[in-house]
């Protein structure tokens, strides 16, 4: 390990936010390189070591090199930028120059990319330490497996899945491996693993923030990345970093005028007085089994979470049943123009790992490939997709129209309808992969949706609620989510990864 020696004063490291970091630099409590010193121990004594929470694939090694950069220009100039010194985690699927993009798999190991993905870029202009890379669902897909690093373990109850496919990026932030980390998402990516690793994370509005430089199936999938933190208010200092137009990625002139100046605008504590928050009970998740405990034991969470709306001021009004919802989910399915991804994706660099995606299936390599029962179910095509979207269309608008009937300000659901799963269900038989995923939000894809810790099972366990909102609504739904926080103050860190010694 690496040791950082610090007058470290006031500061503590576990659970440090954004604003706690800036003050620390200021009043010369530790440095940049004392900052990622600290987390780079932490790394190695419970990620490579100790529960082998296994959330990490690779660590930048220019980190400790760009935090002196950065230790230097505050000394002449102060902040560079509203990240400044603040150590990121990337989901494995963004590429960071000089860091391979593995996306969890041996086939992409020695796979560097040539260029920073915008987002990325964006991070290191705003003044960001990229510390690291962390695990995935292999190929983006499903829980958090990979033929590269094996499996990722949910710090709450190490015999469990963090989720995914965004499990690395939601465990090693909940585990204080990093400051704030970003995941993406296509099928609940960003918000099944910050339901399961007890934090915030949100699915913005697609064409907010910029998929270019980020494997991700696209055009036919219009995901989006989204941070997971440890607080609202360090979520909403990430989002005035991330979102933005990129040329190189379409949808995002839908998003143009749409962010406001800044999200910390919308850090209400009051937030939730007189807002009307449609309650979803409507079961919606991905093999969600109602009958059974575990799934008794989430509702017990989230009942208990409705109640704490109206505690904090909201008017909560029963929604009616979505018409024809089970019919329209099982509709879910890709438009089978793989290859155009690949070359979206892959021609953007001057050393491509495989010249083609047909040559890469072909590799030695492709048969070691880890993919989930469930997560490749998604009917691929031109027809099925065709439905797709006809049910996407419809699923929209009986939504839409439901809130506006209601004079809803958010719809509120489950993050997640079961406990996280054993890593063992993943594995094999029964192969519970994703089971309880809520994926009504894979449809809404024109709609931000954020989850938010909602506290912990009877077993221990963490249980995250979403609020989900109108098309651009994203101020919106963090103010909601924030002032939920503030009433709740669910989130606690896991007893797996404690204070190190020494450590401030």
């Amino acid at each position: 390990m690496t040791s950082a020696h610090q007058d470290t004063g006031g500061f503590t490291l576990r659970e440090t936010t954004i604003t706690d970091i800036h003050k620390a630099f200021a009043d010369g409590s530790i440095s940049v390189r004392g900052l990622v010193e600290l987390y780079l121990n932490r790394i190695e004594a419970f990620d490579r070591n100790g529960p082998e929470i296994n959330s990490i694939i690779t660590v930048n090694p220019q980190a400790l090199e760009d935090a002196d950069r950065l230790d230097k220009d505050f000394g002449s100039k102060g902040l560079t930028g509203p990240l400044h010194g603040v150590p990121v985690i990337l989901k494995d699927q963004m590429d960071a120059r000089g860091m391979p993009t593995t996306l969890g798999s041996v086939v992409f190991r020695d796979y560097f990319p040539d260029r920073d993905c915008f987002v990325t870029d964006k991070l290191r202009k705003a003044g960001a330490v990229i510390l690291c890379k962390a695990t995935l669902g292999e190929l983006g897909r499903g829980d958090t497996h990979g033929s590269l690093f094996g499996s990722t373990k949910n710090p709450y109850d190490l015999a469990r899945t963090p989720g995914g496919s965004s499990g690395g990026p939601g465990a090693s932030v909940s585990a204080n491996l990093g400051a704030v980390a970003i995941g993406q998402e296509g099928f609940a990516s960003i918000r099944r693993p910050a339901a399961w690793n007890g934090v915030t994370g949100i699915r913005p509005t697609a064409g907010l923030v910029s998929r270019s430089g980020v494997y991700a199936g696209w055009p036919g999938q219009p995901g989006s990345l989204g941070p997971l933190t440890r607080s609202v208010t360090d979520l909403a200092k990430m989002l005035d970093v991330i979102v933005g137009y990129d040329p190189d990625d379409p949808m995002t002139s839908f998003g143009v005028g749409q962010a406001p100046e800044t999200f910390t605008d919308s850090l209400d504590g009051e937030g939730l007085k007189g807002a009307r928050i449609g309650v979803m009970t409507q079961s919606m998740g991905f093999h969600s089994e109602p009958d059974c405990d575990d799934f008794r034991l989430v509702s017990q969470v989230f009942d208990r979470a409705v109640k704490e709306l109206e505690s904090a001021g909201a008017i909560v009004i029963p929604l009616p049943e979505i018409p024809r919802l089970a019919e329209l989910l099982a509709k879910r399915a890709s438009d089978g123009r793989l290859e155009e991804a690949w070359n979206l994706y892959y021609g953007r660099s001057e050393n491509p790992p495989y010249p083609t995606r047909e040559a890469m299936m072909q590799s030695p390599d492709y048969a070691k490939v880890h993919v989930s029962k469930y997560a490749g179910t998604a009917l691929t095509g031109p027809k099925a997709y065709a439905e797709y979207l006809l049910a996407r269309e419809e699923l929209m608008f009986s939504v839409m129209k439901i809130m506006a009937d209601l004079k809803a300000d958010a719809i509120v659901h489950k993050t997640v309808e079961h406990q996280p799963t054993l890593i063992s269900e993943g594995l094999g038989e029964p192969y519970y992969d994703m089971r309880g995923t809520t994926h009504i939000n894979t449809y809404l894809v024109h709609v931000p949706s954020i989850s938010v810790p909602a506290g912990f099972t009877s077993a221990g366990l963490p249980v995250g609620i979403t609020f989900l909102g109108r098309p651009f609504s994203d101020p919106e739904m963090v103010k909601l989510a924030y002032a939920y926080e503030q009433a709740t103050g669910y989130r606690c860190p896991p007893e797996s990864a404690p204070f190190l010694p020494g450590e401030p």
